[in-house]
């Protein structure tokens, strides 16, 4: 039985990127997290905008956090168990989210009706 050569155990960087020593991308990772957190809640107390601008700026926010959140800890560029299963959890998170959502706004919307 012959041993296998030292170039088939090496594997592309983007592969062997999970044995880094420090966890960098989370830490980078966890303060752009509070950095947009801190600025979604700044803009709710301490801008006087309107409603739908405060709303507005709060979504963007909250869209660039599910992107941070996405790529720095949900393991969005990796490709080590294949796509297909990555795109189906990630499909059912949103599903999950879009239902949170829209049964939010429904709730708040048909509130005044129900009390």
């Amino acid at each position: 039985m012959s041993q296998p050569s030292a170039e088939a155990h090496k594997q592309p960087l983007s592969q062997n990127h999970h044995h880094e020593t420090f966890p960098w991308k989370h830490i980078i990772g966890y303060i752009i997290s509070l950095v947009l957190t801190v600025l979604a809640f700044g803009a709710a107390l301490k801008l006087h905008l309107p409603t739908r601008m405060t709303l507005t700026i709060i979504v963007v926010l909250a869209i660039f956090q599910m992107l941070v959140q996405l790529f720095m800890f949900m393991h969005l560029t990796e490709r080590i168990h294949g796509d297909t299963f990555q795109r189906i959890f990630i499909y059912t998170g949103v599903g999950f989210a879009a239902v949170v959502v829209v049964g939010t706004i429904w709730v708040m919307t048909f509130k005044s009706a129900v009390s």
